[in-house]
Order: structure tokens, then sequence, then C-alpha cells
């Protein structure tokens, strides 16, 4: 008799079986790349493919949704502005006319700012290079246009046409903002900001009265439950009695009357009390909160970029310049206050009380084809 011991080493074998799938995988995984190799290949490339939907639906959608954009932006201020005569004067006008007055000439001073440098950002064109003609300093071809881009130029892909000193294509103006009407976009957002931020100051106390506080003065009955049943009274040994003659009636069963002085209502109650007043106020807070925080931000960030000398589109250039050269400096960078010169155009004899702080048309100085640098700058420029 044979016997026959076999022994099954199951770890060695799962061991190899591991190892074979491995190497299968890996040589799927080396064929797949070597067919699909790309020198150019990186993380931003592979970003750029997968946001391409989202460029495409930018660059053929947006022409169209910028109209949206700048009637809903009319509608609102109109509304914030409404909103604010219809509900906001009667309240100020009680607490102190002499301050009513300041506020309605304050802000109204703010809301001629604030539709002149809309307008202007949406009807001014941001500059364009001259077709046919000849550009000594241009800095390069644009591929698309076929023509040449001076400095500080580039294409927009919802225009379809080259921008001169393009910062960026907003579609709050349906227009790009380029070299002729950056300052009216930057003054629209700062005087927007300041206007929401004197509307959030002025009504706080009104919102604080009519959102949290809610007293209606009794403008509008309490909604309790009426009582069901008999009045009840309760004697000496806790028996609950019903009560059958009511000490609020005389003998002739005619109401009693009472001299009570009534306090006058006030504003605040009746905008209380007035529920489309009240919804009005809420609405008031929920957009110039957002819009203060939004526009903001934004405001801060371009005021930054105007204090280096750059646009938007130059600040993401030059931050990845500065990686790989680390000395780099932005040749139109001519320092914060002279740089802030240039932008809002207080040259050749300019004030900022009369073109700043009061609507102005004044144009920047220049034909944004050629750009002083501080390597070539002028002395007594600008």
């Amino acid at each position: 008799m044979v016997v026959i011991t076999w022994n099954f080493r199951y770890r060695v074998f799962f061991r190899k079986l591991r190892d074979h799938i491995q190497w299968q995988f890996s040589q799927t995984l080396l064929t797949l790349r070597s067919l699909t190799y790309n020198e150019h290949m990186s993380q931003n490339y592979a970003i750029d493919i997968l946001l391409e939907p989202i460029f495409w639906i930018v660059d053929n959608f947006a022409k169209y949704l910028g109209k949206v954009f700048v009637f809903c932006v009319s509608v609102l201020t109109t509304a914030v502005v409404i909103i604010a005569y219809w509900v906001g004067l009667p309240y100020w006008w009680e607490r102190s006319p002499k301050t009513t007055i300041f506020l309605i000439i304050f802000g109204n001073w703010l809301l001629l700012n604030i539709i002149f440098h809309y307008y202007m950002g949406i009807v001014t064109s941001p500059g364009n290079p001259p077709h046919g003609a000849m550009i000594t300093e241009a800095a390069s071809i644009c591929k698309k246009c076929i023509s040449p881009k001076p400095p500080r130029t580039h294409h927009c892909s919802v225009c379809d046409k080259c921008i001169l000193n393009m910062d960026h294509h907003c579609p709050w103006l349906n227009n790009c903002v380029g070299y002729y009407n950056a300052r009216y976009f930057y003054l629209y957002m700062v005087y927007m900001v300041a206007g929401v931020t004197f509307v959030i100051v002025a009504g706080i106390d009104l919102g604080y009265q009519v959102l949290w506080v809610n007293d209606t003065g009794g403008i509008i009955p309490n909604n309790d439950p009426d009582l069901i049943g008999h009045p009840l009274r309760m004697n000496q040994s806790g028996i609950l009695v019903p009560v059958k003659v009511i000490d609020e009636y005389d003998s002739e069963h005619f109401p009693r009357e009472h001299d009570l002085t009534v306090p006058p209502f006030t504003e605040a109650q009746r905008i209380t009390a007035h529920p489309w007043k009240r919804k009005a106020v809420l609405f008031m807070a929920i957009i110039c909160v957002s819009v203060l925080f939004a526009l903001g931000t934004l405001t801060v960030s371009h005021g930054r970029n105007i204090s280096r000398g750059e646009t938007s589109i130059e600040s993401h250039i030059n931050m990845r310049i500065r990686k790989s050269q680390p000395n780099f400096k932005n040749p139109y960078d001519f320092g914060r206050k002279k740089n802030w010169r240039l932008f809002l155009g207080l040259i050749q004899g300019r004030t900022f009380l009369r073109h700043v702080l009061l609507p102005s048309s004044h144009k920047p100085a220049g034909t944004g084809l050629s750009w002083h640098s501080v390597h070539n700058t002028i002395e007594d420029w600008p």
C-alpha cells in the first residue's frame, strides 16, 4: 500500500498570484502611458482639460448672460433706493429732520457716483489695437486675431478681440475691463461698497427694532386664543366658583370707561406692523450685507493690484515668474503713490476732489499702445 502525502503551500501560491497580478497591472499601466504619452502633460494641463467644458460655456454664452446680469444689477440697485426712501426716510425724519437732510444729500452723492461709473463702465470701450496700423513696440502676435499685440494686451475669448491693458471680462458690466474703462469699473465698486455700508450704518437700528425686537406697539392685536367658558374666581377654600357678576361692567351692563393715556406709535412700530415694509427691511439687510462682503473682497483685491502697478492677468503671470525668478520686479511698478495717480488719471493738473469724488469722464494719459517702464521712464512723467 502506497501513501501519497500532498502538501499545498497556500502562502507561496497566493504570494505568487499577487505578484503576477501586480505585474500584469503595471504592464497595462505602462502600455497606456506609452500610448498616451505627452511631454507637456502636467497637473495644470490636466485641470485645463477638465475645465474645458466650462470655458466653452463661458465663451459661447457669457455675452448673452452679461445682459441679464446688467439687468439684475439695475433692478436690485433701484429696489434698494426705493426701499430706502419708502421705509428709511420716514423713520429718520421722525428721529431728526436735520440728520435726515444730511443723509439724503450724502446718499444721493453716493448714488450719483454709482450710477455714473456703472454706466460709463458699460458703454466705454476698453480699447483695442488698431487694425492695419504699424505698432513699433509690439510684444507678440495674437494667434487668434493674426495681428500684432502691444505690451500688456491680451485676447478676450468672450469678446473675441484683443483688449488693451486687459484686466478681465466682467459679466456684471457685460464688457471687458481694460485701458479706458478700468477706472470706471474700480470706482463703481468703491462707491457701491461705500453705498451699502452707508445703508447698513443708517439702518442698523431700524433693522434691530423691526427684525429683532419686533414690537408693533399694539397695532396688530395679539394672536392669543380667545378664552372659552365662564370667568372663574378662587375662594379661600381653594374651590373654583364661576363669577356671575363681572366687575368690568356696571349695573346697566355697560363697559366701564377708563381714562388711560395711550403712548403714540413710533415709525419703527408702524414698519414692524406693516407686512410689506418688514419684508423690505429683511430684503435690504440680506442684499446689503451680501454685496458688502462680495464686492468688498473684490475691491481690496483689485486695490492691491493697482498698488503694485499690475492688472489681474499680470498678477497671475508675475506670480509664476517670481517663483522661478525671486529677484523679478514688475517693470510697470513705479511705487504705490505714483501707481494710484496713473490709474486714477490724477495728472496734468487733475485733482482728487474734482476728478475722483465727483463724476469725471477724463481719459487716461497715452494711447495704451506703448508704455513707460521703470527702465525708460521720463523724469517729469506724469
